[in-house]
């Protein structure tokens, strides 16, 4: 395993090292790629080997691809690969809510509610009152959520996403939130898919009340990108030594993070869209976004 104690991650394909076969029992890792595309899924079996890696049981699918605050010639590629991984994970698209999690007011913690707000909300036109148009396209309901902080509400998220649940009743969950990672070179390339929830905040030492099938009793679908990663992680990357005790730690972020989340957003959002309504054409998302 390549995790160690001066480690903040959310990123499961971090747990292990790259290039060794072997893996604790109860995990299975799998490899595939797309011209665009490197996608590693890890495959947590049961709750007794996801204590091992910190991690709960389910599927963690990281998709690696080039530097997110550029925009990419193949983006409609790169959203289609997601999209394709995302509908795999989502068991039950008739009514999805998109919940953004995290801060608009500080950039790196703004992917939640900046990829909330290009998602095509649909419950409100979806169903009988529609006129003929909207009705032969068959739209999926979607219902959008951006929860802020605590310390911006005086509410946890997953209370505010509970109680909203509890009143429209979705078949799932999408949480979007920013994420931290121990290898740079994973800061904004990288995205990671999971279908058993999450713990905002979890990353940088800062656990939040999980938003779980557990918790909520509905699928929850994790999405996310890591925009952080913490010194003592460079350090320890850089020289393979414990970090100096008296060395103050501090969250890293890239100098183009205001770049790097509103694109990430941009195909975070598209792809969802094209997860949750696959009938209409990419015009047509674009325009609506």
């Amino acid at each position: 395993m390549s995790s160690s104690k001066y480690s903040r991650t959310d990123l499961a394909v971090e747990m292990f090292d790259p290039d060794s076969d072997k893996l604790p029992k109860g995990i299975k890792r799998r490899l595939r790629k797309s011209s665009v595309c490197e996608i590693t899924e890890i495959i947590v079996t049961d709750d007794t080997a996801g204590m091992k890696i910190g991690k709960s049981k389910g599927r963690y699918i990281t998709i690696e691809t080039d530097r997110l605050s550029a925009h990419p010639e193949d983006f409609a590629e790169q959203s289609q690969n997601i999209a394709d991984e995302l509908t795999e994970l989502i068991p039950d698209k008739r009514h999805i809510l998109v919940a953004g999690i995290g801060n608009e007011s500080i950039t790196p913690d703004a992917l939640g509610p900046k990829t909330a707000q290009r998602i095509i909300a649909t419950r409100h036109i979806a169903g009988d009152n529609v006129g003929a148009e909207l009705a032969e396209l068959d739209l999926n309901m979607v219902s959008v959520l951006s929860t802020g902080v605590m310390g911006q509400t005086g509410i946890e998220s997953s209370e505010l996403v509970r109680a909203v649940c509890e009143k429209i009743k979705p078949t799932c969950v999408i949480a979007i939130d920013a994420l931290a990672c121990m290898d740079i070179s994973r800061l904004g390339t990288t995205i990671q898919l999971s279908d058993s929830g999450i713990s905002p905040g979890a990353g940088v030492q800062n656990r939040r009340k999980e938003l779980s099938l557990e918790t909520l009793g509905i699928p929850v679908i994790a999405v996310g990108v890591p925009t952080v990663v913490d010194m003592h992680s460079i350090v320890h990357s850089i020289t393979g030594a414990p970090p100096d005790k008296h060395l103050p730690n501090m969250m890293v972020t890239p100098r183009d993070i205001d770049k790097m989340i509103d694109r990430s957003a941009h195909l975070l959002a598209f792809a969802i869209n094209r997860a949750a309504q696959p009938q209409l054409s990419d015009e047509d998302i674009l325009s609506l976004m």
